[in-house]
């Protein structure tokens, strides 16, 4: 198996233990060779060391793409979403009601969401 070299500020999956799910969260530090030793949920702010295991990459691989994203749809935190552009995401929080933030695999982006038909 082949050693995947991280950097700080990509997406990984990892069970948060303060907010009690699997989610998506951001490498905050990695090591000289390129292994991810902390991250930050998104969520809840807390940052937690990172362990990487067979179990949680299949998982990684497994993860829910979610429906593809839509503008006029209203989104909720925790949801995933897959974007034209920017691959698959997940809401990380509703911002104004029309506005969310999405932590997609490069980094955390705000999108346009419940936006009325004309």
């Amino acid at each position: 198996m082949e050693k995947q070299i991280h950097t700080v500020g990509e997406r990984v999956e990892k069970f948060c233990a303060i907010c009690q799910e699997e989610r998506g969260h951001v490498v905050a530090s990695v090591t000289k060779r390129g292994q991810i030793s902390r991250v930050s949920c998104p969520k809840c702010g807390t940052r937690s060391t990172f362990k990487s295991s067979t179990s949680a990459a299949q998982q990684g691989l497994r993860a829910k793409t979610g429906a593809p994203y839509d503008p006029k749809l209203t989104y909720r935190t925790g949801q995933s979403m897959l974007h034209p552009s920017f691959g698959q995401g997940e809401v990380t929080a509703v911002i104004e009601p029309q506005k969310i933030d999405v932590l997609f695999a490069d980094r955390l982006r705000r999108l346009i969401h419940a936006r009325a038909q004309s």
